[in-house]
């Protein structure tokens, strides 16, 4: 990780970074999934950052380990919590893309379970790749799963993004099953 880089705990004011950092972990093709073809990924980003700023969100920032340079400028994040609060801290989500888009999502599948702190989202800016920022804010989120006693981190990996899941191997998780999300398979992945 670059010298000038550090971690910190997410604030209502990086919502918009955050936000735009969940998309990139998400891909175009699952933000659109959820959008639809009516509305935009400007549409999904001002949903997305109003998700962030609450706290009783799967994407709150107050679950955010975020990275940032030495401008304080958010540049890498890990969004996490407690699998078994996914349904109550889902139902936001659901609510807000319900009333802005029109889209029901009542019915998805749950991607994470009781007994695992579930790493959502990561992701790292694309002009900050490459310096380690991505392995230091999963040993961040390790040490969060140790510390809060909910269970091992989890993670979900799409069958199509095979550098992700490379680090991810690298760093320690296995593969702990299948699952989907946002139209895609995926590979659940456990550390330990």
């Amino acid at each position: 990780m670059h010298s000038k880089t550090t971690l910190r705990q997410g604030r209502p004011s990086d919502a918009p970074e955050i936000a735009w950092l969940i998309m990139q972990a998400m891909s175009e093709e699952c933000c659109r999934y959820f959008h639809g073809d009516d509305h935009t990924a400007d549409d999904f980003h001002r949903l997305m950052t109003a998700l962030v700023e609450r706290q009783d969100t799967q994407y709150s920032y107050i679950n955010a380990i975020c990275a940032v340079d030495g401008d304080d400028r958010v540049i890498g994040v890990s969004v996490s919590y407690d699998g078994a609060q996914l349904r109550r801290l889902r139902q936001p989500f659901i609510d807000a893309v319900r009333e802005a888009f029109g889209r029901d999502f009542c019915s998805m599948p749950e991607e994470t379970k009781a007994g695992e702190l579930y790493l959502d989202s990561i992701a790292v800016a694309p002009d900050h790749r490459g310096k380690g920022i991505a392995k230091e804010l999963l040993k961040a989120t390790a040490r969060k799963a140790e510390q809060c006693g909910c269970g091992p981190l989890a993670l979900l990996v799409d069958y199509n993004n095979p550098n992700a899941e490379r680090l991810y191997i690298k760093v320690g998780f296995r593969p702990d099953g299948t699952n989907s999300w946002g139209g895609h398979h995926m590979k659940h992945l456990v550390l330990g």
